[in-house]
Order: structure tokens, then C-alpha cells, then sequence
């Protein structure tokens, strides 16, 4: 069965710098397209930056110039460099894949990640 593992998030000062990964297994070939999400308490999920096979990347206004996706096709394995980070980043954030680009971005992606909980404070 296919599986997105993310790594552990933890808790950040403001301003500080996190990266986070998500390890995909159980999947013969590469994702058409990789996303990360976030949840915030009381907040709907919603999409935080997101990358496709071309490597062409969407990012959120809320994160822009701060977060960066990349993905390593050999290993099946995406990545999410937060900088800068702000007590609004705080929330839980998870990784998802799909083939089509369009689906994921609505959030109705085919496979998810449990989610890993990132907490931003002063």
C-alpha cells in the first residue's frame, strides 16, 4: 500500500527554521504531483505549497518568499524548507500526492500523510 510518512515538526521560535520531509513508499514510479497542507486549530485545511514531476512549484501568498518545496524523484521523498517562520504558521501540516495536479490542489489528493504538528512561538 502506498504510504507518505512525514517527519517529526516540533516547536520553533519565531523567526527560526524548520524543514520538514515526507518519505512516499509503496509506489512503483514517481507522484505526478507532491503538496504540503496545513490545518490550523479551528481553520480548514488548506494547501501551503505544492510541486509537479517538471518540478514547476504553487505556493500560497502566506508563505511565499519564505517556504520552499523541492522533491527527489530517485527517492520518492519531498521536502518543505520553512524560514522565517510566524506564530500564524503554526498548525498541522501534512504531505500529499496525486497524479493530477488540479486535484490536489483542491485538496481531495489520493494519498496523505499522517500530518506532523509544527508549533511557532516567541
Amino acid at each position: 500500500a502506498v504510504r507518505l510518512a512525514e517527519s517529526v515538526g516540533g516547536s520553533i521560535q519565531t523567526g527560526g527554521s524548520l524543514r520538514l520531509f515526507c518519505a512516499a513508499s509503496g509506489y512503483t514510479g514517481t507522484f505526478g504531483c507532491m503538496g504540503w497542507f496545513c490545518e490550523a486549530s479551528a481553520k480548514e485545511s488548506e494547501g501551503v505549497a505544492i510541486i509537479d514531476c517538471d518540478g514547476i512549484d504553487w505556493y500560497a501568498d502566506s508563505v511565499k518568499g519564505r517556504f520552499n518545496i523541492s522533491k527527489d524523484n530517485a527517492k520518492n521523498t519531498l521536502y518543505l524548507e520553512m524560514n522565517s517562520l510566524k506564530f500564524e504558521d503554526t498548525a498541522m501540516y501534512s504531505c500529499a500526492a496525486d497524479s493530477n495536479w488540479y486535484t490536489l490542489r483542491a485538496g481531495n489528493a489520493h494519498y496523505w500523510g499522517q500530518g506532523t504538528q509544527v508549533t511557532v512561538s516567541s
